[in-house]
């Protein structure tokens, strides 16, 4: 699905989509991984990402636009996206971090597609980058302007019990159910020696966004 995207890979986007570990694990050269395009295209991102939402929001102000955009760019949005193009299955791992579920690490997926955006605008391909940053991205600007506590409930949770007793929530995966390849995270959140929620997610960060919304609207802090 890249080549349909971006356009024909090369040995640029094959180091887009080899992590750390692979080179670690395999005794390679370091700089053969994606950790420097991963940097360039976390930069790539946030251009394209800032351009279309400065459009699209022409009576946004900075702080508005930065919200915003500080979720769209996040590694939940970002490893959706990766899932839905597959790079997913496409990141060559080091043998452990495959055993220990690497595969799903949403860091990792996410930090995946930031190294191909990087590789592609390389390589010259930086009217399909915003093209996709547009259909694949974007699209979840208008959700995450109406519903911004839906996606930022643990921030919101952390200020509240800090503002309250200057301690933090603290979140714990209670089962882990599913197959390898779907699994479905079970998570508790305690403050002060009471958990407040429980909720589900697709990964452990998802489930614990899940849990801090529950138990925002159970303190009554997000209605």
């Amino acid at each position: 699905m890249l080549e349909d995207l971006f356009g024909e890979k090369n040995d640029l986007v094959d180091k887009a989509l080899t992590h750390p570990s692979y080179t670690r694990e395999n005794n390679l050269d370091n700089l053969g991984n994606y950790e420097r395009l991963e940097f360039f295209g976390d930069s790539v991102l946030k251009l394209y990402t800032s351009k279309l939402l400065y459009e699209m929001y022409p009576e946004a102000s900075e702080g508005e636009l930065s919200k915003i955009r500080s979720i769209l760019v996040s590694d939940a949005i970002l490893a959706k996206v990766a899932t839905i193009i597959g790079i997913d299955k496409l990141i060559k791992l080091g043998p452990s971090e495959e055993k220990q579920g690497g595969r799903m690490r949403e860091s990792n997926i996410a930090c995946a597609l930031e190294a191909v955006l990087g590789a592609y605008y390389l390589n010259g391909s930086a009217d399909k980058i915003e093209a996709f940053i547009k259909n694949y991205i974007i699209i979840y600007a208008e959700d995450v302007d109406k519903h911004f506590e839906k996606y930022n409930a643990k921030d919101i949770l952390q200020q509240y019990t800090q503002g309250v007793n200057k301690t933090l929530p603290v979140y714990e995966t209670v089962a882990v159910k599913g197959p390898a390849h779907k699994p479905e995270f079970e998570v508790t959140v305690e403050w002060s020696g009471k958990v407040l929620a429980k909720a589900v997610g697709s990964s452990k960060k998802e489930a614990q966004q899940n849990c801090a919304l529950e138990a925002c609207k159970i303190l009554g802090v997000i209605k």
